[in-house]
């Protein structure tokens, strides 16, 4: 019987999430002088985001391991074969989605990330996986990167960027998704626009929240 891809990716995945728990106290001490308003505020808003961003920039800030199970598993359900991802920090996430594309017989994810630290490490871990082929990541400004280039047909979507780009991000994509596609959104709370964009009567999705603050909605219109 042919072991899945996430199933080999089980040491590395053990690793870089381990890694990311222990980097916990450090990624809080980076914004430790901000109180708990200006962290909200500055996560949900369209131009402050950078400065929070910028903080935590060494941060793996990773999906848990749940949603990352929950992205390979929609992957590979869906039959995915062309994803797009905002927000690729350290690859976790690419890596469970990617992997979901492997078992799928292949495919495209396109990936952005402003941070190129973090593209750098994300290359690394999606190298050592073996699916560094599967993936492009794009460097820079989203509503810029994924504004060109995306395949013609999208299958599934990760919004797991700088929040208050939720709503934007979907503008980029939204016109390709095909009948059935699926969106994730991680920390899907702190994007209210977004949130009420895709559980509105009549939007084209169907939405629910979904385990701890993942969104998740189906493309129907």
């Amino acid at each position: 019987m042919t072991i899945p891809t996430i199933t080999s990716l089980a040491p590395l995945l053990d690793r870089l999430f381990g890694e990311a728990e222990a980097a916990s106290e450090a990624t809080e001490a980076a914004v430790a002088d901000l109180s708990d308003a200006e962290r909200e505020r500055m996560m949900r808003s369209k131009t402050e985001y950078r400065n929070l961003y910028g903080r935590l920039k060494d941060a793996p800030l990773p999906v848990s391991r749940e949603t990352g199970a929950l992205l390979y598993i929609l992957t590979r359900s869906s039959r995915a074969r062309s994803i797009v991802e905002f927000g690729t920090s350290f690859g976790i996430s690419t890596l469970h989605l990617a992997a979901g594309l492997r078992d799928n017989g292949g495919g495209r994810l396109v990936t952005s990330e402003f941070e190129p630290s973090k593209i750098a490490r994300a290359r690394d871990n999606l190298s050592a996986g073996g699916l560094i082929d599967l993936v492009d990541i794009r460097e820079g400004d989203a509503l810029k990167t994924l504004s060109t280039g995306l395949p013609e047909t999208i299958d599934l979507v990760l919004l797991d960027g700088a929040k208050a780009l939720y709503p934007e991000i979907l503008d980029l994509v939204e016109g390709r998704l095909r009948p059935g596609a699926i969106i994730v959104a991680d920390n899907a709370d702190d994007s209210p626009d977004y949130l009420a964009r895709v559980r509105a009567p009549g939007s084209g999705y169907l939405s629910t929240p979904f385990a701890e603050d993942v969104e998740l909605s189906l493309r129907i219109g």
